[in-house]
């Protein structure tokens, strides 16, 4: 349903050395007028992990200037279950304690060991965090599962525990869908207390959403509203991963064959009632209104795979916690070269990169 992420690509850059060092210069002005306590360190090594995350690694602003980092299992819990997370952490001579950060992924095969999802916890370990990076064995099978909310909760205890990890609440990256079972997770009070930051990109806020756009290409909401061409066969493939949520294979059929966006309420409706109820249950909205984490909602106006008023929906959901960025240079999860038009945006992510850092 949603494409997996992909390792970071070799092409060749464009030649945007003047682009970047100019917008270097314009991050360096906006650093100026930031606390100064807080600006040094966070605006330089923020401005790094961006170059280097846009370029895919052909800019390695931020690996040039830090060691390599390092990663091992993150330490086992009395009654725990399951392979534990791998935590990445600064290398060479820090110690720590360093402030945790859980990442989580989306669909995709290869879970904790997929590519581009192991480069982004490298950079955030270079980016001075110690990263928890748990295996989410339902979303690893392309399939959406309250359980995964449990290896959520669980690395958060880990990290909680570990002593290489700065004291008090830690920061949550959640990559596309792997934002439903963290918002799950979060609606337990003791859990939500121990977390200060979610950051969801390209994330989404109700699963109907996710059927109706993947089944008719069509999106709204508060009157922004679009329509795209559907591809048949990532919405066929995710539901053929999941029909044990739907024993009759008549109303699946008929749900992969409608293009009505009206009709797709109706259809749901009819399925059983576990099904309506795992749809409510991990539709993000339902829940992070209710965290008192701030949220941070990245996605890309062009997102092919889950659309950006998915993150309008999420920010209305909590309008006094929330800060919206939709840029141009995220397609669903990967950036992009930029260019001077897309100058603004550049800017926009630096200051995400800065909030996250400075937390």
């Amino acid at each position: 349903m949603v494409r997996p992420l992909r390792p970071p690509t070799t092409r060749r850059s464009r030649p945007i050395g003047r682009v970047l060092g100019a917008w270097a210069l314009l991050a360096v002005v906006a650093l100026l007028s930031t606390p100064v306590s807080h600006r040094v360190g966070a605006g330089v090594t923020g401005l790094a992990f961006l170059v280097e995350f846009l370029t895919e690694g052909r800019h390695p602003w931020l690996s040039h200037r830090t060691p390599p980092p390092v990663v091992q299992p993150l330490g086992a819990l009395a009654g725990a279950e399951g392979a534990a997370p791998d935590l990445w952490h600064p290398g060479g001579r820090s110690h720590g304690p360093w402030p945790g950060l859980v990442l989580i992924h989306g669909l995709t095969p290869d879970g904790k060991r997929d590519l581009r999802l192991t480069w982004a916890a490298g950079l955030l370990a270079r980016a001075g965090f110690a990263v928890a990076v748990p295996e989410l064995p339902a979303l690893k099978a392309q399939q959406l599962r309250p359980g995964d909310a449990a290896v959520v909760r669980d690395a958060l205890d880990r990290l909680a525990a570990n002593p290489a990890v700065r004291r008090g609440p830690v920061a949550v990256l959640a990559v596309s869908v792997g934002l439903g079972p963290v918002a799950l997770a979060l609606d337990e009070p003791a859990v939500a207390d121990r977390v200060g930051l979610v950051v969801a990109l390209g994330g989404y806020a109700e699963a109907r959403e996710l059927v109706r756009y993947f089944t008719t290409g069509a999106y709204a909401f508060d009157g922004t509203a679009g329509r795209t061409a559907v591809d048949p066969t990532l919405a066929g493939s995710f539901l053929g991963r999941n029909l044990d949520l739907a024993p009759d294979a008549r109303a699946v059929l008929a749900l992969l064959q409608n293009r009505d966006p009206a009709r797709v309420d109706t259809l749901l409706d009819a399925m059983p009632s576990r099904t309506r109820d795992l749809l409510e249950a991990l539709s993000p909205a339902r829940h992070l209104g209710r965290t008192r984490a701030r949220l941070l909602l990245v996605h890309g106006r062009e997102d092919p795979a889950i659309p950006f008023t998915e993150s309008l929906r999420l920010a209305a959901a909590a309008p006094d916690r929330s800060r919206l960025v939709i840029v141009e240079l995220v397609g669903h999860v990967e950036g992009q070269a930029p260019s001077w038009r897309q100058l603004a945006d550049f800017v926009r992510l630096w200051s995400v990169c800065y909030e996250l850092l400075a937390d």
